[in-house]
């Protein structure tokens, strides 16, 4: 062992065991968590709007209303990610989900991955609001 390790007293190591705080839950900072996991689902919609460029420009004869609109969205969700400490991030970010399923006429395949990302941004609404409550033990 090193000589600079610490080491507990005697005292310290026969401290009664004390009671979880009923009030939180087992995290360190579940805020935190709710934060990252957000940041992660819009880190991820991002690469897949970016992903989506190439189908899009194959796809569709005239892909430029399409390609700029995939570009905002893809900014929104970057900028987003990085501003998640905010409160209003999730409205925000529930409504790009809403912007992307309204891009439905420019193609379908665009709806269907707001669709999704409106699922998987509604489940991480819903482990934020998991994680503010009390744990149940």
């Amino acid at each position: 062992m090193a000589d600079n390790e610490e080491h507990l007293t005697p005292e310290e190591a026969e401290e009664p065991w004390t009671e979880p705080d009923e009030t939180r839950s087992g995290l360190r900072n579940p805020a935190r968590a709710a934060r990252s996991l957000a940041a992660l689902a819009l880190t991820f919609e991002a690469l897949a709007l970016l992903l989506a460029i190439v189908p899009m420009r194959m796809i569709l004869d005239d892909s430029t209303a399409a390609i700029i609109v995939i570009l905002i969205l893809t900014v929104a969700c970057i900028a987003l990610a990085g501003m998640a400490k905010r409160a209003w991030v999730w409205k925000a970010g529930a409504v790009v989900q809403l912007a992307l399923i309204a891009c439905w006429p420019l193609h379908w395949a665009l709806g269907v991955a707001g669709i999704v990302f409106a699922l998987v941004w509604a489940y991480c609404w819903y482990v934020k609001i998991q994680l503010e409550r009390p744990p149940k033990r």
